[in-house]
């Protein structure tokens, strides 16, 4: 069977967008596209010579066009204060009474949490939001009145 140079493009790409799906690593599609770009230039009858530096341009700008952008975004915030993560965070409780070492008992959601004051100045009872979690303490400041 004789394939085309198009075909072993089209093939290329099929592998990188699986690898992509498998791994979930973005910048594979990036370069399955200029896979799909060096098919297209094969189909317009560019020679390998041709065919090559279409993808490398198209695949190669397009991870860099992508890792700039990405870089220019800030930082995510740690799971323990995202609240994309965490959706507690920004929630409010009830604190009763605080504790000589700065740590209460909440509740919150139907159960008992323990809670760390993180909030600055000194923790006083009364309406907090939740800041932060770490691991089964709810970090707390309090509430803007």
């Amino acid at each position: 069977m004789d394939w085309s140079a198009s075909t072993g493009w089209w093939l290329a790409t099929g592998v990188l967008v699986i690898a992509e799906l498998a791994t979930g690593t973005f910048y594979l599609l990036m370069l399955a596209l200029g896979a799909a770009a060096g098919a297209l230039a094969a189909h317009a009858g560019a020679g390998l010579i041709g065919q090559i530096a279409a993808a490398a341009l198209l695949g190669g700008g397009a991870v860099v066009a992508w890792h700039l952008r990405r870089s220019r975004q800030p930082a995510a915030l740690p799971a323990a204060l995202n609240p994309d993560v965490n959706l507690d965070i920004g929630g409010t409780v009830q604190v009763d009474h605080w504790q000589a070492d700065g740590s209460a008992r909440v509740h919150y959601r139907g159960a008992d949490w323990d809670a760390r004051h993180a909030g600055t100045g000194l923790a006083t009872a009364g309406e907090h939001v939740i800041r932060a979690i770490e691991g089964n303490r709810l970090l707390l400041e309090r509430a803007p009145r």
